[in-house]
């Protein structure tokens, strides 16, 4: 599936997903990954909702985003809430959805200027 934004970026646009692979600009990524509105693209230590621990948050945390959008695979899988709470605590607000979902809602906000981040799972059911 490709994806177009509507409004050129500044920042990381997500491009395309397949299964086990989303593409950032014209780069291809097989793990995990970390999209901040501004600044690089980073690995995420985690492959599956099962394997989260609050650890996974903190890079997230240390990049102060507005919102995060975390894309939890093929389907809708929610992160116990007490891995957020760092997150909530800064008041950075989370939405969970599957990762195609969040690749496309990523892309919208970030067109909007906004300050997000988009954490998302990638494996084999991915797509």
């Amino acid at each position: 599936m490709k994806f177009q934004p509507d409004a050129p970026l500044s920042g990381p646009v997500i491009t395309r997903l397949e299964p086990g692979r989303i593409w950032v600009g014209g780069v291809a990524y097989d793990h995990s990954l970390l999209v901040p509105w501004n600044g690089p693209v980073q690995p995420w230590g985690v492959a599956t909702p099962a394997e989260l621990r609050a650890a996974h948050f903190e890079p997230i945390a240390a990049l102060r985003p507005e919102v995060v959008v975390f894309g939890s695979g093929a389907r809708l899988r929610f992160p116990q809430p007490a891995l957020l709470r760092a997150l909530i605590e800064l008041r950075i607000g989370v939405e969970t959805m599957d990762t195609a979902a969040a690749c496309r809602t990523y892309n919208v906000l970030a067109s909007e200027g906004r300050h997000v981040l988009a954490a998302l799972l990638v494996g084999v059911d991915a797509v």
